[in-house]
């Protein structure tokens, strides 16, 4: 890779790795470094030699070595049990490793010299975004990738079932970052000369940033402004119903995750928690009432709407309701729809009392 003088503070760094079959974690990791202002035009050797591995300037996923000091991350060994913390449990592999802590030498500070920890998953959110890196979003979006992200590459790569053993899953799934990063070594009756190996490497590590980048805008510029429509409309519930149990929001937007973060940062009391979020289905041109789940993740509505109403539509669901302008409602009661936005307001309030 050629060299900017202008915006690279060290040239010609050089990243270690091993060679053979490739990995999805030290794809991702190779990516992440090279995102970073120490490492932007670093070139790649990819050995097992511990001799050539000391010539390098960091070492990921091979070399038996964990030392942020020495810039050695390697997560093999025996005893190796660093996890990214922050609430994970997951054992860290070289992605996440790079993605939550490295020892950065290249500071504008000499007395900073080799002294001064670096988060290269922060740098990289932070500098991608145009943030400072004590910005509070560049934490809040450092968080959200890797539990959406990186954590499943760290289990994968260490072996972490997602589920006990003796559970035998539904079906095969060989189409996620991990396994497409495999796909791209050599088949076993194909040429595995070093070049050709290192290409598919460079396309691998391209893959896994491609997608990472691609995460992280979406993240950065469509799940994280809705927090902030879901805290105001939180803060704003009791001007909706006096029960507080009702939040109105203006325009659709990704809320379930910010509401229960939320709730649980504003301390919410269970009885001021909200059972219902209307909100308008933009492309249908109507309204929809969701009952809240009592978890991000569960199926069970912490307040379904009413039996009765259950997989009831249109003027039949009117009648039912005695609302006009009735849609539907699902048959397990955790949504349904209405023509007009008070129209949903209204069944959501009658829900309440039943």
């Amino acid at each position: 890779m050629t060299s900017d003088f202008a915006s690279s503070p060290c040239l010609w760094q050089l990243i270690g790795t091993h060679n053979g079959t490739f990995h999805c974690d030290e794809a991702l990791a190779v990516y992440l470094l090279r995102q970073t202002p120490a490492y932007q035009n670093a070139d790649l050797t990819r050995t097992r030699d511990p001799k050539v591995l000391d010539a390098c300037d960091i070492v990921v996923d091979v070399g038996a070595v964990y030392d942020p000091e020495k810039l050695r991350f390697d997560h093999h060994q025996r005893g190796f049990e660093h996890s990214f913390e922050n609430g994970f449990g997951t054992k860290l592999s070289s992605a996440g490793l790079i993605y939550k802590y490295a020892h950065c030498p290249f500071l504008l500070e000499i007395s900073e010299l080799m002294t001064k920890p670096r988060h290269y998953g922060k740098e990289i959110i932070s500098g991608r975004l145009g943030l400072a890196p004590e910005d509070p979003k560049v934490q809040i979006l450092w968080l959200k990738m890797y539990k959406e992200f990186i954590e499943a590459i760290d289990g994968i790569d260490n072996g972490v079932q997602q589920y006990p053993a003796d559970i035998s899953p539904k079906y095969r799934s060989r189409t996620d970052l991990s396994s497409r990063v495999g796909w791209l070594n050599p088949a076993w009756n194909q040429s595995v000369d070093p070049k050709t190996v290192d290409t598919q490497f460079e396309k691998a590590s391209n893959l896994t940033g491609e997608e990472f980048i691609g995460r992280l805008d979406y993240y950065a510029n469509a799940w994280l402004p809705a927090r902030d429509i879901v805290k105001e409309g939180l803060h704003a519930r009791a001007t909706v119903d006096t029960s507080g149990h009702i939040i109105l929001f203006e325009q659709f937007c990704p809320w379930k995750e910010h509401l229960f973060e939320l709730e649980q940062e504003l301390a919410i009391a269970e009885n001021q928690k909200p059972f219902y979020i209307i909100y308008p289905d933009e492309t249908a041109g109507n309204w929809r009432i969701q009952a809240v789940p009592q978890s991000p993740d569960s199926f069970i509505s912490r307040k379904a709407l009413p039996e009765p109403w259950r997989g009831v539509r249109d003027e039949e669901l009117s009648k039912v309701t005695g609302v006009p302008g009735g849609i539907f409602v699902h048959a397990s009661g955790f949504i349904g729809g209405n023509q007009t936005m008070a129209g949903a307001l209204q069944m959501a309030r009658l829900a309440l009392q039943m």
